[in-house]
């Protein structure tokens, strides 16, 4: 048996989803800007589309920068291949986060459930983005689904 996995193995990808400050409030905060699905419901279609496509998702949410920051240094040696991640505030200003993230050698994706360029102007600058694959922002919810099939499609390619 072990004979024929070595030759046939399935490659199960790992990935990565950071929740930063304040976004454990999903449906409860501002529903005209981010609706009234909960993180919990977010985290539960994450898990289904992953196991669709071959992927096993860890979501993680903290409301504290160094707790985030040691999330990140842990995915350096845990098999992670890919991260997604929407840091809430974080993404405006966390130097911090930002050069945890650049530790990393796998593919990151920057997600928003708003708009965040049609929103305030301090919302506009993202640290995070600079060294990020890519950016998926406006979508709601399917902006996390996006995303996992962003990294999923980057990890395959």
């Amino acid at each position: 048996m072990d004979a024929l996995l070595a030759q046939d193995p399935v490659r199960i990808m790992k990935i990565l989803t950071l929740n930063g400050i304040n976004l454990n409030m999903f449906g409860k905060r501002d529903p005209a800007q981010y609706g009234t699905a909960t993180l919990a419901e977010i985290d539960q279609k994450l898990q289904a589309l992953g196991q669709e496509l071959g992927a096993e998702v860890e979501c993680f949410q903290t409301n504290h920068e160094g707790e985030m920051a040691e999330r990140i240094h842990r995915a350096h040696t845990d098999g992670t291949q890919a991260v997604l991640i929407n840091a809430g505030a974080w993404t405006h200003y966390s130097y911090g986060i930002r050069d945890a993230l650049a530790i990393l050698k796998c593919p990151i994706i920057e997600v928003h459930m708003s708009n965040i360029h049609a929103r305030e102007e301090f919302r506009h600058h993202s640290v995070i983005a600079p060294i990020a694959k890519g950016q998926i922002a406006g979508f709601g919810v399917d902006s996390y689904l996006l995303a996992l099939r962003a990294a999923v499609s980057a990890l395959q390619a």
